[in-house]
């Protein structure tokens, strides 16, 4: 794993997957490798009542109700549909079900304007067919298709950044739970027991597809009424629960310092400073009158481990190997300052009306983070 730039969950909690497995005795639907209550304790952790002989730790932070949610809708026939904002861990959630589930969280279409319906379905190659003409042998499976024949979970991120064709595409998988191919002829009705024919792929027990879509992105290209009827809908809020968000923060940057094998301590008292700046500016931002008196961020969790980890590396290469208050600001400005010069203007108007009383009021931390943040927008103005 040390090889890798960034494993993926099946891989990187490969042992502790494990030990799940071989102490799982409960009922697995289909050929899951853990079952339904034991994938519940992989994504959010155990706790004293299970009776484990190990801990668990927790790895996606949520309402328990989301995580349950989802995992009976990965044991029905219906595919799973995760939306919310922005950085409130769709994709991080869909890979951990998908690898408890099933050992491979890799089976995923990116949704983009580019994306086409071979994405989801199949493509050739094109030398093997000039060279010996269309068959099973030079087709290329998309990952959805894959995890068709392997009765495991496909993942399709962005499902509403796709077009309306190839949105509709997912319809016939998902109802009928096989793909044509009408290039290679034949017989459907030749389909055997074993669910295989020359001209089509049918799905075997487990398939099921987890799709992500952010929840600003009405409008790109809305779901149809028949797709919409073939997901069931679990929304993942924002989380503006300060003691979570502290968790999910300390979670992501524990394992950004064991990646970098950084040996650098995060204060508690700047770690309130970036989750209280954060609160600040969403409040801010819902009681702006208009788009322009907002900040073009999010301003959600995945951004403000973002602004940590910018303040972390600035500090081990090129601070004192010690992380400050005037780091954290200048990485919280050059972070959420995208539009010059309208986030300036709003970040400007935050640390004089908000940081610097503050900064009268209770000192610590705070006077050095307004000297930095108003060092840094001096540099980008």
């Amino acid at each position: 794993m040390s090889d890798l730039l960034r494993a993926p969950a099946e891989i990187k909690y490969a042992e502790e997957l494990d030990w799940l497995e071989s102490v799982d005795d409960g009922p697995k639907p289909f050929s899951w490798r853990l079952s339904p209550k034991t994938v519940r304790l992989f994504v959010l952790g155990s706790e004293r009542s299970d009776g484990l002989d190990r801990v668990i730790a927790p790895k996606w932070f949520g309402d328990r109700s989301f995580v349950e949610r989802s995992i009976v809708t990965l044991a029905s026939d219906r595919g799973l549909l995760l939306i919310g904002d922005p950085g409130t861990g769709k994709s991080w959630l869909a890979e951990l079900l998908s690898a408890a589930i099933c050992r491979n969280s890799t089976l995923v279409v990116q949704g983009t304007a580019g994306t086409t319906e071979d994405h989801i379905k199949y493509s050739w190659n094109v030398s093997q067919v000039i060279a010996s003409g269309q068959s099973r042998d030079s087709m290329i499976p998309s990952p959805i298709m894959t995890a068709m024949e392997a009765g495991a979970i496909g993942r399709f991120e962005e499902l509403t950044r796709a077009t309306s064709d190839v949105q509709d595409a997912l319809i016939s998988i998902l109802s009928e739970k096989y793909i044509s191919v009408p290039e290679l002829g034949g017989d459907t009705a030749e389909a055997g027991e074993g669910g295989t024919a020359d001209n089509i792929v049918f799905a075997k027990p487990g398939f099921s597809v987890i799709a992500t879509a952010n929840s600003r992105d009405r409008g790109v290209n809305d779901l149809s009424s028949a797709l919409k009827r073939r997901f069931n809908f679990v929304r993942i809020p924002v989380v503006t629960d300060k003691k979570s968000e502290a968790e999910i923060v300390r979670f992501r940057t524990e394992e950004l310092l064991r990646r970098h094998s950084i040996d650098l301590d995060v204060p508690p008292t700047l770690l309130d400073v970036l989750l209280q700046s954060f609160a600040d500016l969403r409040a801010s931002a819902a009681a702006a009158g208009s788009d322009d008196e907002k900040l073009e961020s999010a301003l959600s969790t995945a951004e403000q481990i973002g602004v940590l980890e910018d303040a972390i590396l600035h500090s081990t290469f090129f601070g004192e190997r010690s992380l400050t208050a005037r780091t954290l600001a200048a990485s919280l400005v050059g972070s959420l300052a995208r539009r010059a010069p309208e986030d300036l203007a709003i970040l400007n108007k935050y640390l004089h009306g908000v940081v610097e009383p503050r900064s009268k009021d209770q000192g610590g931390s705070w006077p050095e983070f307004l000297d930095g943040g108003r060092d840094a927008i001096a540099t980008l103005s």
